[in-house]
């Protein structure tokens, strides 16, 4: 059975990484001594070791051990191996091409559809839909394929922004750009807002955080979901 926790983000404003999360981490992950940590976005271009090491004292507090999955020869092996499984956020361009450099994302989507525990944040986040289509990356390196897990039957918009009325900001809205998504493409986009999570069990999906999402499907009425909300397609 799946059993996911999908992350808007690692930070909430004012707060240290994974803080808010902590609680819900340390539950999901209670089996687990040690986890795998997926490095591959590296947010601003840090190092995989320095990105693993900020993990590695995180998950120190709930006594877990973390593991980085470049430290294997043999990554598919680490993925088939592990307890549990961590991807943080960073470039959703950068993660997916190497998740298909090195072969594992089919690999990663049949541990996770076995039960795995699985975190993912950010780009950890965006690669759990059906495409990283809609994520607010720049492009800074060509992917093999937009296509991602499709653990979940939706997209996902993290760090989902409602429009300011008093920003000076002249470009497209996140609505937008979604809406612009959906002149081409059918799949629905959750808006997740910063400091909500998807909790997937099997195939029952829970929205939780204090905050709603907004979900956006083609040719459809955008609606708020409230957290605690059931999502089914």
């Amino acid at each position: 059975m799946k059993n996911l926790i999908i992350a808007s983000t690692s930070t909430l404003h004012n707060g240290s990484y994974l803080e808010y999360l902590l609680p819900e981490l340390k539950e999901h992950f209670k089996n687990c001594s040690e986890i795998i940590f997926i490095p591959y976005a590296r947010p601003g271009g840090i190092s995989h070791e320095d990105y693993t090491t900020k993990v590695k004292d995180v998950f120190a507090t709930i006594n877990i051990s973390v593991k980085g999955l470049h430290e294997f020869s043999n990554p598919t092996e680490g993925i088939q191996k592990a307890e549990g499984i961590f991807t943080g956020g960073g470039n959703t361009f950068l993660l997916v091409t190497q998740l298909y450099e090195h072969k594992i994302m089919l690999v990663l989507k049949s541990v996770i559809e076995n039960g795995t525990p699985y975190l993912g944040t950010s780009a950890g986040s965006n690669i759990c839909g059906l495409t990283m289509q809609t994520t607010n990356d720049m492009p800074i390196i060509y992917p093999p394929s937009f296509e991602t897990l499709g653990v979940i039957p939706f997209n996902l918009n993290p760090h989902y922004l409602d429009p300011d009325l008093n920003s000076k900001h002249m470009g497209e809205t996140r609505e937008t750009r979604i809406k612009e998504f959906h002149q081409f493409n059918k799949q629905p986009v959750l808006g997740l807002r910063e400091g909500s999570w998807l909790d997937v069990k099997g195939e029952t999906i829970v929205l939780k955080g204090e905050l709603s999402a907004r979900l956006f499907r083609q040719n459809q009425e955008t609606i708020e979901l409230e957290s605690g909300s059931k999502m089914s397609f």
